[in-house]
């Protein structure tokens, strides 16, 4: 019989029980493809163009906590794509989306961020150059506005770049299914990709070409943090996938673990685990967030 913690975290169905039980009667419904797009790589990683792809957002001082601890922070959440220069440092955090708070710090941004180990990959040669840009892509819950205006540009801007080939790094539950889509449409436009993800439930129901599964809390798609090896195996892992994929839907699952303990497996999410007193303060606390990001929302001009 299989052990329960070789099974991964079933985020869907916890996201659908979750919501269910703070009383919202409408779960999310996660988007679906039965055909995924596949574009083979035209020359090798040491001679390409490498795009990253992200959905972390940039630390915002007056948006409140964001840092190590951080509760959940709709008030620093993003909903334009924005650029970054690949050459410079950037302080990107992940309090604006729903990651595993209990069990993963978020003191180690190279978790979710690996640009600065990509920069040695090029010092290396391991991979030619980096796009001049490195991107951030909104989390937004609306399908359409995601196909229809956030990734459109991403696609542009990535081939404004001149990029050969693109690595995604998601983050929460929606996260999963932003840079899943937008892999699909990088695919589409000739941008071979990756995934690097830790909701494989929702990558592969989503439909993917490649991905790399890592089998850790949410917000840590990058490796474990302050574990530089872990970080380099884990990136190494989805170039390899990037290189060597046959055709659409490769999942390769990094034989890294977490720990020991796979308990942390039942806690994201678990209504099982919540009282019912927690479960009101939560309820409480996610219709704050709600309109909170709906005033964010609102600023944003009609022509963006």
């Amino acid at each position: 019989m299989a052990h329960p913690g070789d099974s991964p975290v079933p985020y869907m169905q916890r996201t659908r029980d979750w919501y269910l039980a703070l009383g919202y009667g409408n779960p999310y419904r996660y988007s679906h493809y039965a055909k995924v797009p596949f574009t083979a790589l035209t020359k090798p990683l040491a001679d390409s163009t490498v795009a990253l792809l992200t959905t972390a957002a940039p630390f915002q001082p007056d948006k409140g906590p964001q840092g190590p601890g951080a509760p959940y922070n709709a008030a620093a959440k993003f909903y334009e794509p924005y650029a970054g220069d690949t050459a410079m440092d950037h302080d990107l955090r992940i309090s604006h989306v729903g990651i595993d708070r209990r069990h993963t710090s978020m003191e180690d941004s190279n978790c979710w961020f690996p640009l600065p180990l990509m920069r040695e990959f090029v010092r290396q040669g391991r991979i030619g150059r980096l796009a001049r840009h490195f991107h951030g892509v909104p989390t937004n819950r609306s399908q359409r506005h995601t196909l229809e205006v956030d990734i459109p540009r991403i696609v542009q801007r990535c081939k404004e770049d001149g990029a050969d080939v693109a690595v995604l790094v998601p983050n929460c539950p929606i996260c999963h299914q932003t840079l899943s889509l937008t892999a699909r449409a990088l695919e589409e436009a000739g941008i071979p990709t990756v995934v690097m993800g830790c909701a494989k439930d929702i990558v592969e129901y989503v439909g993917v070409p490649r991905f790399l599964f890592s089998d850790f809390p949410l917000g840590n798609a990058a490796g474990r943090p302050h574990d530089a090896a872990s970080r380099r195996e884990t990136l190494e892992l989805a170039l390899r996938v990037l290189e060597s994929a046959p055709a659409a839907r490769t999942t390769v699952q990094s034989p890294l673990v977490w720990s020991a303990d796979w308990e942390w497996k039942l806690d994201y999410s678990n209504v099982e685990r919540v009282s019912p007193e927690e479960l009101a303060r939560l309820r409480a606390e996610n219709d704050r967030a709600k309109e909170t990001a709906k005033q964010l929302r609102e600023k944003i001009p009609a022509s963006a």
